[in-house]
């Protein structure tokens, strides 16, 4: 056991198996999906700050869901594509515990701000006669907050008291940092809120579902915006929980390579298929996008 005042640096270990030849194509694949997941998640950020008839809660929150995507793979994506092209992997006690803040304060703002999706969603349809006296600006800005700032916070708490535990070692078996690895005792500080996260969304669930099976004419309703909102849950829980368990449960003697896949699917999918399926789904989302692209276009010309 190492006192973590006493250690310099880490070495992630998920880089031992890549050979020079399949380094260069993981990282020009890499490279195009880090280009990808900024262009659709800017390209619906901005539709929805231009477009006036978009500023509505639902859409706010959405916004708020592809930013935390921009922040947290940012901190995953860049040292990763730089440890591809070099020849040592490994990272300072510092910038692993920013690391780990950052991947895992994205982590926990992403199901906070679906949680918070989810009572939205509730209160449009199964409450929507006291939706915009529930929803008012006010109350917007403080869901927006507590989405982003509790789970920093928390995080911020982990933190503090994982610096100052006993270390396991120099040595992290992944691709980036993770309190699992690197603290014996800095496991599961947040999991009462975010068990508390799920229960909340599945009772949200069970009244909209419940509510739109009585209410045939809420349905349609239900089916265009919850659909997408379920689908984007659904992909952040399985790839989230995918880590968890096999972090927990995973075989020896399954490849570095494939367990390294599966280590770093939540920095990739969720970010890369919540715009698109918001995008896709959503038919103002969709209007307005090819609106603003037709009228840059426009402008361009007139140029």
């Amino acid at each position: 056991m190492v006192n973590a005042s006493m250690m310099g640096s880490f070495t992630l270990l998920g880089f031992k198996d890549s050979s020079a030849k399949y380094r260069l194509t993981l990282f020009a694949l890499t490279l195009l999906c880090y280009i990808v997941i900024i262009f659709v998640n800017v390209a619906l950020i901005l539709t929805i700050l231009l477009e006036e008839k978009l500023h509505k809660p639902m859409y706010i929150f959405l916004c708020n869901l592809c930013f935390n995507s921009l922040y947290g793979t940012a901190a995953f994506h860049p040292k990763f594509l730089f440890n591809l092209l070099s020849n040592t992997y490994v990272i300072s006690y510092a910038g692993c515990l920013l690391q780990v803040f950052f991947i895992y304060s994205y982590a926990t703002t992403d199901f906070s701000i679906l949680a918070v999706m989810s009572y939205e969603r509730y209160l449009a349809i199964c409450r929507p006669l006291e939706y915009h006296s529930i929803m008012t600006k006010e109350r917007v800005t403080f869901l927006v907050c507590f989405s982003r700032l509790v789970p920093m916070i928390c995080q911020s708490a982990v933190m503090i008291m994982s610096s100052k535990l006993i270390l396991c070692g120099f040595q992290i078996e992944k691709l980036y940092c993770e309190n699992c690895w690197i603290f014996c005792q800095a496991r599961g500080r947040n999991t009462i809120l975010y068990c508390g996260h799920a229960l909340f969304i599945l009772c949200s669930y069970f009244q909209l579902v419940t509510f739109a099976l009585k209410y045939p004419e809420r349905r349609r309703k239900f089916l265009q915006t919850c659909m997408p909102h379920l689908i984007c849950l659904i992909n952040v829980i399985a790839t989230l929980l995918f880590d968890v368990m096999y972090a927990r449960y995973g075989s020896d003697s399954v490849s570095q390579s494939l367990k390294s896949f599966m280590a770093i699917q939540f920095l990739i999918l969720p970010p890369m298929l919540n715009p698109i399926i918001y995008g896709l789904n959503l038919t103002q989302v969709r209007n307005s996008f090819f609106r603003l692209c037709r009228y840059k276009k426009q402008v361009e010309g007139r140029g």
